[in-house]
């Protein structure tokens, strides 16, 4: 009977361990980069980067070597996704008269009114697109792009030109050729 506990156990015991204190020490300023280049708020992408490193601990699948690349690729979908959600939460203040263009009086506003075009043309775009730009935005090669995304190395040039046009055809449909 104790040879069947043993088993068990044996059984339930990672294969290998995880050092989640290395991964998150190695990864979460660069993920936060990766999060802050596309919402353009600090705080908020701190937040947002240990979330990602929640949603890390959480999924034991994501373990291993391929973590890395699972990590860059949830920071990118949830910058995204905190983008629309902005938009929509704009959206309704809009609606609602809520002024909020007070909130950063330091912030050059030729400069915010360009981030805001360029978060609301990344919005709009297909995930895997904005997530390609973002992350090389943030200077991940080919290699890493392909790894957070899970996609073949030989085919991230193609895919990136690709996104990349069809950012620049969005942003000149609604803010014309800058």
């Amino acid at each position: 009977m104790s040879g069947d506990t043993e088993a068990v156990a044996a059984a339930d015991a990672p294969a290998e361990t995880f050092d989640f204190d290395n991964i998150f020490r190695t990864h979460y300023r660069r993920i936060a980069r990766v999060i802050v280049r596309v919402i353009q708020d600090p705080s908020r992408a701190e937040e947002l980067a240990v979330e990602v490193f929640w949603k890390l601990w959480r999924h034991p699948r994501a373990h291993g070597p391929q973590c890395s690349g699972w990590l860059y690729r949830t920071a990118v979908r949830i910058a995204v996704d905190e983008l629309r959600t902005r938009a929509r939460r704009e959206k309704y203040e809009r609606w609602l008269g809520v002024d909020r263009s007070s909130d950063d009086p330091e912030r050059s506003q030729e400069a915010a009114e360009e981030r805001t075009k360029i978060r609301t043309v990344l919005a709009t775009l297909r995930s895997q697109d904005a997530q390609l730009i973002a992350l090389r935005a943030e200077g991940l090669s080919y290699e890493e792009l392909a790894e957070a995304l899970n996609l073949k190395a030989t085919s991230i040039g193609t895919m990136l030109r690709r996104a990349q046009e069809s950012f620049r055809q969005e942003y000149i449909k609604r803010y014309g050729d800058a």
